[in-house]
């Protein structure tokens, strides 16, 4: 297992690990009357679990957290996304697995004529449930400050203890926190009138976010691609009113997270076991002031856009609950509008093209982009791709890089249309553009090195041009310090 936790831990994690064990165990026995196979049963899972796990770390430099069971049932629905993480050798090694416990469950081993005894199966089954609770008390009564830094949490504790305790910290209610956008703006015309709803001031501008997916600076990681791969971006961030290297908190994948960040303007570090899918506790209920929730006070109209299944992470459920007015998933695309295997930039800056130019009052618009979502190695690279995207061919097994970078120019060719766009709004206009993490590419890291992780960001506004130097920011501070640029938040603790 990687990464591979001492022998040597708190007693308290080794008891927890026999209680769910005990447990397990005896509830399977009651339920098919094998204990072989309910051991077997036990065993595969743990297989299985250990497997995700060392497919997550290898990918996304993380072990696997208690939040990731829905990885499970999501392989399932978006077969494309989780399966191609794992490779093929194990997934072969879990179905092996699979057949082997069903095997000799079924085959091998008959259930007992006493198995309804207390003297015979259920009598041993029943003592060892209780065996397994007392060990599960005990292991609780130990204190264990999780640190909600995985991989430090799984060497620490084991795989089983920390999930264990994932679990437990994941059932507390969230933090009660305040939000960033309380402060009311500086200029107080551009947010009270008597019904900002129906008569918002014109001086208003049209909002535009866009998390671009996967979207860093790659120019540094190897020095023959071409410069111009970026060029738009390069463009705008020289006349932006900040930019800069953004520090997310994800890597590879886990967009949600970034996105909550942005939405909510709450440091990851201040929520505890929720951080890993702030998007549970919403949909449970859970009340979180937002960006576009402040936006909507002062007379705007709120729009998401991402161009996937809206059941995804529960964004069906949740982005209402976030302040938006409309959420356009997949069903706002068509066929034509891919580019490989997902929705195109192109389509996703036309469609928020056609939504601020068609909106009478001032509107903002959030896009969560996919065209370069991974697996990047089930696509081929082009004949043209390398000539294309390279002063000087990569490495060989940089394929990946290649096909990201073909996906990346289309992510900065959007950068220019949405620019284009607003710049001929009526109403003032600003863009807000970050990547949510850097890609997983792991087999391009082994022979190139990694990224540090930070992704970037620019704010570019139609009524201000600005000369500055970059200035790095964390995820959670980026929607303040935009509101703070265009002039709708005053000077806050961010």
């Amino acid at each position: 297992m990687t990464p591979q936790p001492p022998w040597r831990r708190p007693r308290g994690s080794w008891a927890i690990q026999a209680g769910v064990f005990g447990l397990a165990h005896g509830a399977l026995v009651l339920l098919l009357g094998r204990p072989w196979f309910a051991a077997a049963v036990v065993c595969a899972l743990m297989l299985v679990v250990v497997v995700v796990n060392n497919a997550k770390v290898r990918a996304l430099r993380e072990p696997f957290v208690f939040a990731d069971y829905e990885y499970f049932t999501d392989a399932i629905r978006h077969p494309r996304l989780f399966v191609p993480f794992l490779g093929w050798g194990n997934a072969l090694a879990i179905a092996v697995g699979v057949v082997a416990a069903v095997a000799l469950g079924l085959w091998v081993e008959p259930a007992p004529a006493q198995r309804w005894a207390l003297s015979g199966q259920l009598g041993a089954m029943l003592g060892l449930i209780a065996a397994g609770a007392l060990c599960l008390a005990a292991g609780a009564r130990q204190a264990v400050g999780l640190s909600f830094d995985p991989e430090r949490d799984l060497v620490g504790l084991g795989l089983v203890a920390s999930l264990w305790h994932g679990a437990m910290a994941s059932r507390r209610p969230p933090p009660v926190l305040a939000s960033p956008f309380d402060e009311p703006p500086v200029d107080q015309s551009l947010s009270h009138t008597a019904d900002p709803l129906l008569n918002p001031p014109p001086s208003l501008p049209h909002l535009v976010a866009v998390q671009s997916e996967s979207f860093f600076d790659p120019r540094p990681v190897c020095a023959g691609i071409r410069s111009d791969v970026l060029a738009e971006f390069d463009r705008m961030a020289a006349s932006a009113l900040m930019h800069g290297a953004l520090q997310v908190p994800a890597w590879g994948a886990n967009t949600v997270r970034s996105e909550f960040a942005f939405v909510s303007g709450l440091d990851d570090a201040l929520l505890g076991a929720h951080r890993f899918n702030p998007y549970h506790a919403v949909a449970a209920g859970w009340p979180v002031p937002t960006l576009a929730g402040f936006l909507k006070r002062r007379g705007y109209r709120t729009v998401c856009i991402h161009p996937y299944p809206a059941s995804f992470y529960r964004r069906d459920r949740v982005y209402p609950l976030l302040g938006f007015d409309e959420f356009i998933d997949i069903r706002g695309f068509t066929d034509a509008d891919r580019c490989g295997p997902f929705v195109g930039d192109a389509a996703v800056a036309a469609k928020i093209a056609e939504i601020v130019e068609a909106s009478s009052v001032p509107v903002f618009v959030f896009a969560i982009t996919m065209e370069n979502h991974g697996p990047l190695h089930l696509e081929k690279v082009a004949p043209t791709d390398v000539a294309d995207l390279y002063t000087d061919a990569p490495p060989p097994g940089c394929d990946d890089l290649t096909i990201y970078l073909r996906h990346l120019r289309n992510a900065d060719r959007m950068i220019g249309a949405l620019r284009h766009s607003l710049g001929r709004s009526q109403r003032p206009a600003s863009l807000c553009w970050f990547g949510d993490h850097v890609p997983s590419m792991p087999g391009v890291y082994d022979t190139l090195g990694a990224p540090a992780g930070p992704t970037a960001f620019a704010l570019w506004s139609t009524r201000e041009t600005r000369h500055t130097e970059p200035v790095p920011l964390a995820a959670h501070q980026l929607a303040v310090e935009w509101l703070r640029a265009v002039g709708l938040l005053g000077e806050i603790c961010a």
